[in-house]
């Protein structure tokens, strides 16, 4: 991931983010520090796309280890009730 000062934003405007843009997704730096990270659009579809892909295995996986309790908010109620 390629990094950019934000003063160089200042002074060339957004197309130094769009030339930056053509290696991948860019580190901002504010003060010599990473503060942003900017990405395309298909980088960033890309991503929420995985994170979705990944969150469903880990939602698949507590099912099938039984750490899922189904009810309805009423008994979900009562059992937190019960612990506290």
């Amino acid at each position: 991931m390629s990094t950019m000062p934000v003063q160089d934003i200042k002074r060339r405007g957004m197309s130094a983010v769009d030339e930056a843009l053509a290696t991948g997704p860019v580190h901002l730096l504010k003060s010599n520090r990473a503060a942003y990270v900017v990405m395309s659009e298909a980088d960033y579809q890309a991503l929420i796309s995985d994170l979705t892909e990944a969150r469903l295995v880990a939602s698949e996986l507590d099912v099938e280890a039984g750490r899922v309790r189904r009810g309805s908010a009423r008994e979900l109620m009562k059992a937190l009730a019960a612990e506290g």
